[in-house]
């Protein structure tokens, strides 16, 4: 079943706009606690405060972070199967961003507490 994680959920209201792959990483992507800039040759994806992303670019917002408290060893296997297999069987949306000693997941606000719900049924801890 993989392993049973601790899960700290993160106080920012996150927002995920997608810009055009040739464009500048703009400053109010990078000006939060927390943001992640991911690059693609077709696009320039951006996870960032919802309170600093602008109106005027493609964008989804009210998401919530749930970070697997780490850090994890690179090598360890079955950790994003294992809070992301649960959600998925319950219909629950995600957006997933992994760091060099921890993982990431991000679930609509809207959908967060089913989320935390479902994930402490699969037997890992939820705080915050």
């Amino acid at each position: 079943m993989g392993p049973k994680l601790k899960l700290k959920l993160q106080r920012q209201l996150l927002t995920v706009c997608r810009l055009e792959p040739d464009q500048a990483i703009p400053a109010w992507a990078l000006a939060g606690s927390f943001f992640t800039v991911t690059r693609h040759p077709a696009e320039l994806a951006i996870v960032c405060e919802s309170k600093l992303a602008p109106k005027n670019v493609r964008r989804h917002g009210s998401w919530r972070a749930l970070v697997v408290e780490g850090p994890l060893d690179l090598d360890m296997t079955g950790v994003l199967a294992a809070v992301v297999c649960p959600l998925a069987a319950a219909g629950v949306s995600l957006f997933g961003a992994s760091t060099f000693d921890s993982d990431y997941v991000m679930v609509l606000e809207r959908d967060l507490p089913r989320a935390q719900a479902v994930l402490r049924r699969a037997g890992h801890r939820v705080s915050g």
